[in-house]
């Protein structure tokens, strides 16, 4: 079986659309939420760690130097992480069931794997 290599180019355009995706997915999420300050309160503190996610990823393609992009994706892991947190808060505090957050999870825990190497072959390719 032969290996599809993505050039940087197109992985940060598929990425870019992944992470718009997690973001779209977060804000439905957001919306389902029961009208109760401490949901409302996780809800936005998740809804501006997942947008965060996707924006500042943008931001960071459009970085103009290695060091720019490294301290731009610095920014995304932290977000992308945080997210996760939010989403752990909002199981863990029984306001949304656990099974509706499995893959919203997982995504955002893969969003942060990649991130980390992302971050970690950048500052190793300065």
């Amino acid at each position: 079986m032969s290996e599809v290599r993505l050039s940087n180019y197109d992985f940060a355009v598929q990425f870019k659309a992944r992470t718009k995706t997690f973001a779209l997915r977060v804000i439905k999420l957001f919306q389902t939420l029961p009208n109760r300050p401490d949901a409302q309160t996780l809800g936005k503190q998740l809804l501006r760690s997942a947008t965060s996610v996707a924006a500042n990823y943008r931001a960071a393609c459009r970085a103009r130097s290695n060091a720019e992009f490294i301290s731009k994706i610095g920014l995304v892991l932290e977000a992308a992480d945080e997210s996760l947190f939010w989403l752990e808060m909002l199981e863990e505090s029984d306001i949304v069931k656990a099974e509706l957050l499995v893959n919203l999870k997982q995504e955002a825990a893969a969003l942060t794997a990649i991130l980390t190497t992302i971050r970690k072959s950048s500052q190793t390719n300065k």
